[in-house]
């Protein structure tokens, strides 16, 4: 499943972010890449233990936990602390699938990633290029989100960022481990908890309603690793 969450950050919260992190010294992309991944990329990155990066990716942490659209999708059991990339004109990164397992190298925590998550910082009539294209069974989608917005997909699927041609497109990266490992499972519940949803507003107090949601919990239940 591949799904936008509209304005996860505010303009102002963009903004500022830009600010601290457009200040803080950033550094070859590829210091925390995999083989493959070395091969194909080809931007800038802020250091993991970057005050800067520390600070943002806590905002954005505090802020997808305030999303419920986020929380639906995801089922979040862990998020690895949101990194920051930045890709000027003539960067690009090839063809890749992430990493199954992630180490965050200050704390050492390992996940596994189920979702991966970029959340754009630019505006997208600022720079031409550098769209997130993911690959699914149904073809090749190409993302270029407002800034404050973000792209959910799963990790195992192939993707790239095409070259930049003018500009800059800065983002915040990042996965998530989740309660249910498998996507088409994911995809189901993140349904019936839409239909409840729309439900609940339509038809308040409709037993179906409460039918439905019973079903929700008890396929979580079945699929959920606590």
């Amino acid at each position: 499943m591949l799904l936008q969450i509209p304005q996860v950050l505010r303009p102002e919260q963009v903004t500022a972010i830009r600010a601290r992190i457009d200040a803080a010294q950033w550094i070859d992309g590829n210091t925390t890449s995999g083989h493959q991944s070395a091969r194909e990329k080809v931007n800038e990155q802020l250091a993991e233990s970057s005050e800067a990066a520390r600070a943002c990716g806590a905002e954005i942490a505090a802020a997808l936990d305030r999303n419920p659209l986020f929380f639906s999708a995801a089922l979040p059991k862990h998020v690895f602390p949101p990194l920051f990339n930045r890709y000027g004109v003539g960067m690009t990164f090839g063809k890749h699938v992430d990493a199954a397992i992630r180490v965050h190298g200050p704390s050492g925590a390992r996940i596994r990633t189920d979702l991966s998550a970029t959340l754009f910082l630019t505006p997208p009539e600022d720079y031409d290029g550098g769209e997130l294209q993911v690959e699914d069974t149904y073809g090749v989608h190409s993302v270029k989100l407002a800034a404050g917005d973000m792209v959910l997909y799963p990790a195992s699927s192939l993707h790239r960022v095409t070259p930049v041609t003018r500009g800059a497109r800065v983002s915040s990266f990042f996965w998530i481990q989740s309660l249910v490992r498998d996507d088409a499972q994911r995809a189901l519940l993140f349904d019936i908890d839409m239909a409840i949803i729309r439900l609940n507003q339509d038809r308040p107090g409709d037993p179906a309603v409460v039918s439905l949601t019973g079903s929700y919990h008890n396929l979580l239940r079945m699929w959920a690793e606590a």
